[in-house]
């Protein structure tokens, strides 16, 4: 096998163990048996511990790859002036979809410098759009990109209901007060197609 073949595919096995831990992570909490992820995987410890030595760094890694895909979606709707606000709609879907992961980075500290380049990329990312939206009378002007882990905070307020659809129904009316308040002489309902739709 080829160098560029053997890079391949471990980042094919490294992004497989983050699709599965994510999905332990979703069903036990974070705390869950990393044996259930090596067990789920088909794989052995070794194979888990060589691209996550521990806990941390799985996390870490789910982190990032979250903070990327966001960055990939703000680049694509760089050209709306409602990208801020299909930003917020995405954000509340991987709540949604990832409570577990999306509860560990509500609590994780800004000053944190483990995690200081996974923020500053989710605000790069932010930064942009709320320019944009700003220019374009979407969004009050006092409104920064730095104030997103406050929304996000705020939409993770969410998670507390038990049950997938109570989630989706707490993190939709969240993302609906918030987008209001966001929004200068918003109507008193919510933004269109931005609520009924978490998947």
């Amino acid at each position: 096998m080829t160098t560029s073949a053997k890079r391949l595919d471990s980042a094919a096995r490294r992004a497989q163990l983050l699709d599965v831990a994510d999905r332990v992570f979703t069903a036990h909490g974070v705390h869950a048996p990393l044996d259930l992820i090596v067990e789920m995987a088909g794989v052995g410890r070794a194979t888990l511990y060589r691209q996550f030595p521990d806990r941390h760094m799985l996390l870490l890694a789910l982190m990032e790859r979250s903070a990327q895909w966001l960055a990939t979606r703000a680049r694509r709707l760089a050209h709306r002036d409602d990208a801020f606000f299909r930003l917020l709609d995405y954000m509340a879907s991987r709540i949604v979809r990832s409570p577990a992961l999306s509860d560990y980075w509500r609590t994780t500290r800004m000053s944190d410098p483990r995690f200081s380049d996974v923020y500053q990329e989710v605000l790069n990312a932010f930064a942009p759009p709320v320019a944009r939206a700003q220019r374009a009378g979407l969004l009050h002007a006092d409104v920064r990109a730095d104030d997103i882990p406050l929304l996000a905070s705020m939409l993770a307020a969410g998670l507390r209901g038990e049950t997938d659809a109570e989630r989706r129904q707490l993190v939709g009316r969240a993302l609906c007060i918030v987008q209001r308040g966001l929004t200068p002489s918003a109507p008193g309902g919510c933004l269109p197609g931005t609520v009924n739709d978490l998947s």
